[in-house]
């Protein structure tokens, strides 16, 4: 696997465990949780600048663009799983994926979408969808709520950010840094403006900074680092394995064993990932 591959995947293996810190944080309002998370990921970038904040200084456009990707994704994220089913909406965000695969070509130069990364993305998302689905006990029948909206917004978001990194002078990862500082203070804007203040245990805390150096914020260095070095079609068909690994993970924290459908998505998105790898 490349050097690319293998920093896609330590971001895609930070994220699995969103899912299982989320549960623990679960009694802290969501734009809180994200500003302070993000703003302990935006640490990491310290020493990535050797401490010298110069380090992060980037154009007026690429900033709005890293905050459009960090604070956006987010924003739209939390608006759609408090208006529509959380299996469903998450379901729909993870069309991201499939995104990067498929628009690589329309805001990439020089890249070319063939039919083998088409066939393995779909079969991605179809494994993904087996995963987030497999994780409920019955009642899986998708309803119609305008919180899809948002979750499709945040899906496109994201994965026209990934692709717009590669457009965009060329930045050291470093300046990720900045984008959570600055999508963290945004965040916590809004939970001024939308949510109840709660105090903080010494618990939460920990629980916060692990989140901060893990899925919201170790994960995104690693992923700009992945996409300023590899292909962004085998990247993304890589990030079907972030609901299966977050599955997965939820399913050990709850003691449970993986169901049927969810062996099968493992065989499906690890075939695609395989596929979409192949250079021949």
């Amino acid at each position: 696997m490349s050097t690319a591959n293998l920093l896609a995947m330590g971001a895609i293996a930070l994220w699995a465990s969103l899912a299982a810190l989320g549960v623990a944080l679960s009694h802290i309002p969501p734009f809180l949780l994200t500003g302070l998370g993000l703003l302990v990921g935006s640490l990491i970038a310290l020493p990535l600048s050797r401490f010298d904040l110069r380090r992060w200084r980037v154009p007026a456009s690429t900033l709005a663009m890293g905050i459009y990707g960090l604070f956006g994704f987010h924003f739209l994220l939390f608006i759609a799983l408090r208006h529509a089913p959380p299996v469903q909406a998450n379901l729909v965000n993870y069309l991201w994926p499939l995104g990067i695969v498929v628009m690589a070509p329309l805001l990439l130069p020089g890249v070319r979408l063939t039919a083998r990364h088409l066939i393995a993305a779909l079969i991605g998302f179809a494994g993904a969808a087996l995963a987030i689905l497999g994780r409920t006990d019955g009642g899986t029948g998708v309803t119609w709520a305008w919180g899809y909206l948002p979750a499709l917004g945040s899906a496109f978001i994201w994965a026209t950010y990934s692709l717009l990194t590669k457009r965009v002078r060329a930045f050291p990862t470093a300046a990720i840094g900045g984008f959570a500082a600055a999508s963290g203070a945004l965040a916590l804007l809004c939970h001024a403006l939308l949510e109840p203040p709660v105090a903080l245990s010494l618990q939460d805390g920990l629980l916060i900074a692990l989140l901060g150096l893990g899925p919201l914020g170790g994960a995104f260095f690693l992923w700009d680092a992945a996409l300023k070095r590899g292909d962004p079609r085998q990247i993304g068909v890589l990030s079907f394995l972030t609901p299966l690994l977050s599955t997965f993970t939820l399913l050990a924290v709850r003691g449970e064993r993986p169901s049927a459908s969810v062996l099968v998505a493992t065989a499906m998105i690890v075939g695609a990932a395989v596929l979409a790898a192949r250079t021949r």
